[in-house]
């Protein structure tokens, strides 16, 4: 790791924005839109789920924890935020649950290193702890470095440091966790981004938008793509496709998630990929003779039996 993120970062999430769900069916009306088990989940906890398509395709994920018995927040990107808050909105019809952006309300704040640890200290990954000013969740730790989000109702007093947020989102790719962007709506379906691998898949729960489909690939073993790390000396950015060097006539992949390195010499990527685009050659970005992808490992195991 580089010298910037082996240091305490504490840093202003700007591409972070924050959906609220009040009201006394918020969690029941989530329960059934998300891939996550919203009614399950306690106060003490945060959890990813996505949010897909009737085809089963994701338009969005989200990082979300309960204020209150009736409330919700739900982080994601900026960039699909309201895009989903309008189709959300759409389904609320007689549920007690009104959905609103909370962005400029909201404050989040990433914290690394000895901080993130001391404030989240007995608490496991994705465990949540309230206080008079908000509360900390504990995120997974990254090649031993402990991360945390401070979540505030008061504006940040923290100045944006650009270099300080690419530290962070560096740290974002490398916890092997995609974020639904933009570039990526519409294009993954839950277990392409080892959802259930990280517990953004409830297969217990009832019914939701794609369950069907979720559900037919985790039980039929039809799961021949997954998402893995990599990184490249060119710019990468999510949403490029991705060519195996034997293929040079149809993407092997795409980019689900991109960052420039802390120390501007290459970039790291989650990339989305056939799974028997590995067994030999190289992966390479926008066609067969674009910059080389090289495997870094992931903080967890992807089954890669299905490939043969």
């Amino acid at each position: 790791m580089t010298e910037p993120l082996n240091r305490s970062l504490a840093v202003p999430l700007t591409h972070w924005g924050v959906i609220r769900a009040h009201g006394a069916d918020a969690a029941k009306f989530l329960h059934g839109q998300l891939t996550q088990d919203v009614l399950q989940l306690g106060r003490s906890q945060a959890r990813i789920a996505g949010y897909c398509s009737a085809k089963g395709r994701l338009l969005a994920s989200f990082v979300l924890w309960k204020t209150s018995d009736d409330e919700v927040l739900l982080a994601c990107h900026t960039s699909v935020l309201a895009a989903t808050l309008k189709r959300l909105s759409m389904f609320v019809m007689r549920a007690q649950c009104k959905l609103t952006d909370a962005t400029d309300e909201i404050s989040l704040q990433g914290l690394t290193g000895d901080r993130a640890a001391g404030e989240t200290e007995g608490l496991p990954a994705w465990g949540k702890r309230d206080d008079a000013e908000g509360a900390w969740i504990r995120l997974p730790d990254v090649d031993g470095l402990a991360r945390a989000w401070r979540v505030t109702s008061a504006a940040s007093a923290l100045a944006a440091d650009p270099v300080a947020l690419r530290a962070w989102q560096q740290l974002e790719i490398d916890s092997g966790i995609v974020t639904i962007e933009a570039a990526t709506v519409d294009q993954f379906v839950p277990q392409m981004l080892n959802f259930e691998l990280i517990g953004a898949v409830n297969f217990q729960k009832g019914c939701y938008p794609g369950q069907e489909v979720v559900a037919r690939s985790q039980y039929r073993g039809t799961a021949k793509r997954r998402t893995f790390l990599f990184s490249c000396d060119e710019a990468i950015a999510a949403g490029q496709e991705v060519f195996h060097s034997a293929d040079p006539e149809q993407p092997a992949g795409m980019v689900a998630g991109a960052v420039q390195s802390v120390d501007a010499r290459s970039y790291r990527a989650l990339v989305e990929v056939k799974l028997a685009a590995l067994a030999c050659g190289s992966l390479h970005l926008g066609a067969v003779d674009g910059a080389l992808l090289t495997p870094r490992p992931l903080p967890y195991e992807v089954p890669v039996a299905e490939a043969a």
